[in-house]
C-alpha cells in the first residue's frame, strides 16, 4: 500500500485505521501509483485518493470514493461525476465526497465502540472527571498535572495485571479482540503489556 492520509482513534489505534479508498469504473481497487523521481533511484508509491485523476497513462481515474478500514470494513461508495469535475483538480472537486467518507468511517468506529464490552456509567464518569481535573491542574501547575497523569498511568498498569491474566485464561483471542474493539494481534499485545508477559512467547 502506498502513502496516503489515514485516520485513527486514541482507543482503537491501527486496529481501525481509516482512509479514503478508490474504486475504478469496473469496480476494482487500483494499485498504488508510482512516481518516478527521475534520478534512477526510484520514487514513492502513493495511494492517496486525489492522485487518481487519469491525467497520465499510468494513473487510472477514480469513479467513486469510499471509506475503508484496516479491519476490512468498507463504506458506501460515493460516485464522482467527471462531467461536473471537468478540468478541476480532483483534490478540490472530490473534497466533499472524501469528507463524507471520513464521516462514514467515524460512524463505523462509533459502532465498534458500541460493540465493545460496556463499561459501567459511574466508571466512565469518573474517568472523565479525572481527565478534567488533570487539565485543570495543568493550568496552574503543569508539572503537578504531569505527575498526576503519571500516577494514573502507574495505577492503570497495576490494576490491569490480574484482569489481563484472567482474560488470557478465560477468553479466546477472538473473544478478547471483539470485546476490546481491536484486532487479535493488538489485543494480544495489550493483554501482554498489562499482564507483563512476552507477547511473542
Amino acid at each position: 500500500m502506498g502513502e496516503r492520509e489515514t485516520w485513527t482513534t486514541e482507543e482503537f489505534g491501527t486496529s481501525h485505521e481509516g482512509a479514503v479508498g478508490v474504486l475504478l469504473a469496473d469496480g476494482t481497487v487500483p494499485g498504488p501509483v508510482f512516481f518516478d523521481s527521475g534520478s534512477g533511484a526510484g520514487g514513492p508509491s502513493v495511494s492517496q485518493w486525489s492522485v487518481y485523476d487519469g491525467c497520465f497513462a499510468y494513473v487510472p481515474r477514480a469513479a467513486a470514493l469510499r471509506a475503508v478500514c484496516s479491519c476490512g470494513w468498507t463504506g458506501e461508495k460515493h460516485e464522482l461525476d467527471w462531467g461536473d469535475i471537468g478540468e478541476q483538480k480532483l483534490a478540490e472537486a472530490g473534497a466533499g465526497a472524501a469528507s463524507t467518507c471520513m464521516q462514514d468511517w467515524d460512524e463505523h468506529t462509533e459502532e465498534v465502540e458500541r460493540s465493545a464490552v460496556p463499561l459501567p456509567e459511574p466508571f466512565t464518569a469518573l474517568l472523565s472527571q479525572l481527565g478534567e481535573e488533570v487539565e485543570k491542574l495543568g493550568k496552574t501547575s503543569p508539572l503537578a498535572a504531569l505527575r498526576a497523569a503519571r500516577l494514573l498511568e502507574v495505577t492503570a498498569v497495576q490494576a490491569g495485571y490480574w484482569p489481563a491474566h484472567d482474560a488470557r485464561r478465560d477468553t479466546s483471542p477472538e473473544q478478547a479482540a471483539a470485546a476490546l474493539g481491536l484486532n487479535e494481534d493488538a489485543a494480544r499485545k495489550l493483554m501482554a503489556r498489562f499482564g507483563r508477559w512476552n507477547p511473542y512467547g
